[in-house]
């Protein structure tokens, strides 16, 4: 149980964990929390989502969605990999959740099936980030902005001292069928080219939590050891010789 990040935490956090990022104006006093009534925090974890969309930096920031009032995230993640900062406050992003799911968050144990017959608002306490991707199965996260996700999921949990348990995926929580977030990653360290997991994105944030906040993955692989150097034919031929020699003293 934490409270929520302020402006200046979001942006220390961030800062030092090599994320880069812009700010959306009016970020630190958006929010719902007046027109829900409802106060963000305390704060257990971190949600994450795909857009759905292409371009939605607006409809996440202030344009909102049918039946669904902006701000959708705290932060949107284009593919360029600059995350920007939209809300500080209650974000219309998680919806109900598996109460289930949540207390294991809060414990971070593995997440269990949703039982869907006990809910809590996701909204009230789960940072949350809409990544830009179609959500086809077909559209792929680019290198830098998987780069960026890892980053920032990780400063969060950094910031809060929560490990990559906290980390959560809207299919993992919602109660309503969310699938996302999935689809293709370009690459990240040295991987290359892979199918999103939240198996994965948490193991990449627990690898980061591992080392300093400054600390950034290898992007090459260790050069391979030099080939053998092939033997000259006199060398071979005194080879065999001595295996001739040894056979006759065997005999």
């Amino acid at each position: 149980m934490s409270d929520p990040m302020t402006p200046a935490q979001w942006r220390a956090a961030l800062k030092a964990e090599g994320v880069r990022f812009t700010e959306y104006d009016g970020w630190t006093t958006r929010g719902r929390d007046a027109a829900t009534g409802k106060i963000f925090g305390p704060v257990h974890g971190v949600l994450n989502h795909h857009t759905a969309g292409s371009d939605s930096l607006h409809a996440v920031a202030v344009g909102g969605a049918p039946n669904l009032p902006a701000p959708l995230a705290h932060t949107f993640l284009p593919k360029s990999g600059t995350a920007v900062m939209v809300s500080g406050h209650r974000a219309n992003h998680a919806g109900l959740a598996a109460a289930n799911v949540m207390a294991a968050i809060v414990a971070e144990t593995p997440l269990p099936k949703q039982d869907k017959s006990s809910t809590v608002d996701g909204n009230d306490q789960l940072y949350g980030i809409e990544t830009e991707n179609l959500g086809n199965g077909a559209d792929t996260y680019t290198r830098a902005q998987y780069d960026t996700w890892v980053r920032w999921n990780a400063a969060i949990c950094r910031h809060h001292g929560w490990g990559a348990g906290s980390v959560a995926g809207h299919l993992e929580t919602s109660v309503e069928g969310k699938i996302d977030p999935r689809g293709p990653v370009e690459g990240y360290g040295t991987r290359g080219k892979f199918t999103f997991s939240m198996g994965q994105l948490r193991a990449d944030v627990a690898e980061r939590l591992k080392h300093a906040a400054s600390w950034s993955p290898p992007t090459t692989l260790p050069a391979p050891p030099p080939p053998p150097i092939p033997r000259t034919v006199e060398q071979r031929v005194s080879d065999l010789e001595k295996r001739v020699t040894a056979l006759e003293k065997k005999g």
